[in-house]
């Protein structure tokens, strides 16, 4: 498994694809928050936290991982590799885990360099340090929940299709449905058990920094049905 986990990761820095998502992560992220005029610029904002951020990135996620796993299981079964793979002496099970974790990684890595938001907004906060770390904290574990579940679906979407742009599209379609489609249905039913099955009502509950075993759970229960879904998908393919 680690093996494949190495090969997933260097493949994404072996091509363009590794440094553009960490740069097009990194360059919409700096937009938003620095340069241009709006909400979200933390400049305008006139509070030293990092909430704009943390609104963003779920978005930019969205469409972002999708694009990482899209050729995960897509692109072998359209070069037809997908058969030899799974012959391997490896079980399933750990082949879908070890792509899982490859692009999870690269995602983890485009995160790290958003650490210098966090210093830059303690530095400009008056007094200096004026900066509420528990929601900073939780924040961010919030985000690699987020990422970890956004990526199991990915890898899922990229088994129901040999084309990329098709797996990228469902994909997409899934994690934006998790994330806020629930909170719109629950909008017109006015129930509150439907908007906890939305990864987004989880997601604002870790970010005021209590981390809640129960929003760990959910995060962990949506992981591993969609990487238990993709290993019976490719289980498929050897009938």
């Amino acid at each position: 498994m680690f093996a494949l986990l190495k090969k997933e990761f260097n493949s994404f820095f072996a091509s363009p694809i590794g440094y553009l998502v960490i740069a097009i992560f990194l360059l919409l992220n700096g937009l938003f928050l620095w340069l241009f005029k709006g909400e979200f610029n933390v400049l305008d904002y006139g509070f030293s936290d990092l909430s704009s951020f943390f609104l963003i990135s779920p978005w930019i996620f969205i469409f972002l991982i999708p694009a990482i796993t899209m050729r995960s299981f897509s692109d072998e079964k359209k070069q037809g590799t997908l058969e030899l793979l799974l012959t391997k002496p490896i079980s399933h099970f750990h082949i879908v885990l070890g792509k899982y974790l490859g692009a999870l990684s690269l995602i983890i890595i485009a995160l790290i360099p958003t650490l210098l938001y966090v210093y830059t907004v303690h530095q400009l906060g008056k007094p200096v340090g004026n900066l509420d770390t528990g929601s900073t904290v939780g924040s961010y574990f919030g985000l690699l929940f987020l990422a970890a579940a956004y990526t199991a679906i990915g890898i899922f979407a990229s088994t129901l299709s040999n084309n990329q742009i098709v797996a990228f599209i469902i994909a997409v379609f899934l994690c934006f449905f998790f994330y806020i489609g629930f909170e719109g249905i629950a909008g017109f039913t006015s129930s509150g058990f439907i908007e906890q099955l939305g990864m987004s009502s989880h997601y604002k509950s870790i970010s005021r920094g209590v981390i809640d075993s129960r929003d760990i759970i959910y995060f962990l229960s949506i992981t591993i049905l969609f990487l238990v879904l993709t290993k019976l998908n490719i289980n498929r393919e050897v009938k």
